[in-house]
């Protein structure tokens, strides 16, 4: 199956969707940062913007996304918590506003995970949450990992945890679908598929029923279709794959489930939505490794959790977060 546009699902911008825009004004969503620019990397620079105070009383949160090579514009509704606290968004290198070098050698995870610390650095945070989401929730279970003072808590949002059991979870997924559809797409991943738009459908249902629920806020459209073109494609097909059943890429054999035994306990939250592709079996099972970690499920929510139920969502960050500041 060829199919590059799941990074955009990932992060909620398919092209087309029209929703009430009253939900983003009423959250606050600001598609403009308060502050922004290019930070170092090993390979490159990536791009950083910020919305809040960074030297408020609260700390800030710093969120990745997913893809890879989505960028941070489906994260935008995060902003919404800069009210209280400074929220950090940035792409990833080969992604967004980020500088493209396409160079496999980069192409590691530990790489991407060391963007974290070249961030921090970079804006002198001494103590923040810190979270992501799908590919960005294996970022943060790496980062986690490495157990950093300063990480006020962890947030691992439908996280990818081990390629293996994301392909397994697919497999289920798939075969709880309508026959025409479990039926064409096995016929996509085989030596001799169909043509490419009976792939598109029966994938795009799977993305309704899995990825993405809710439509698109205009705004958050809007600002995706700004951004500069980027390598996000050539990213998530070399680390990942063409297929959303299949990989083979760089992260074919990807297994961080000997990490949850080095997480923070008590200050790690996994969460996921009710129809998640990451399903809630799963992340649960995880959570249950990890002792003293919280597990939620966001109800009406697939994998894009910001956009399905950006409120819920963004109450329960609140939440979260109040409760580990002083910790």
């Amino acid at each position: 199956m060829i199919r590059a546009g799941r990074r955009e699902v990932l992060a909620g911008l398919a092209a087309g969707l029209v929703a009430a825009p009253a939900l983003a004004r009423t959250l606050r969503i600001r598609t403009e940062p308060d502050r922004e620019g290019m930070v170092a990397v090993a390979g490159g620079r990536v791009y950083v913007r910020i919305n809040g105070d960074l030297n408020g009383p609260r700390p800030p949160l710093i969120y990745a996304h997913g893809g890879p090579g989505s960028g941070h514009a489906g994260l935008l509704p995060l902003t919404a918590l800069a009210d209280e606290r400074a929220v950090i968004l940035w792409d990833q290198l080969d992604s967004g506003r980020s500088d493209a070098p396409l160079d496999p050698h980069n192409w590691r995870v530990e790489r991407f995970v060391d963007e974290f610390d070249r961030i921090r650095s970079a804006l002198g945070i001494r103590r923040w949450h810190v979270g992501g989401g799908s590919w960005g929730g294996t970022m943060a279970l790496e980062y986690g990992a490495r157990q950093r003072p300063g990480t006020a808590s962890l947030i691992l949002q439908s996280p990818l945890v081990a390629t293996r059991t994301w392909l397994a979870d697919a497999g289920i997924l798939r075969a709880q679908m309508p026959r025409r559809w479990r039926e064409t797409l096995t016929a996509c991943d085989s030596a001799t598929p169909p043509p490419a738009r009976r792939c598109d459908q029966a994938t795009d249902a799977y993305y309704a029923a899995h990825v993405r629920r809710a439509p698109v806020p205009p705004l958050i459209a809007d600002y995706r279709a700004a951004q500069p073109a980027h390598a996000g494609d050539t990213l998530y097909q070399r680390m990942w794959g063409k297929s959303e059943f299949v990989s083979t890429g760089t992260l074919r054999d990807y297994d961080g489930e000997p990490l949850l035994d080095r997480l923070p306990g008590a200050r790690t939250l996994f969460v996921c939505g009710q129809w998640d592709e990451a399903r809630p079996a799963t992340v649960a099972a995880y959570a249950r490794r990890v002792p003293g970690a919280s597990f939620r499920v966001v109800q009406g929510a697939a994998h894009v959790i910001t956009l399905d139920r950006t409120q819920a969502y963004l109450a329960l960050l609140r939440r979260w977060m109040a409760r580990h500041d002083d910790a």
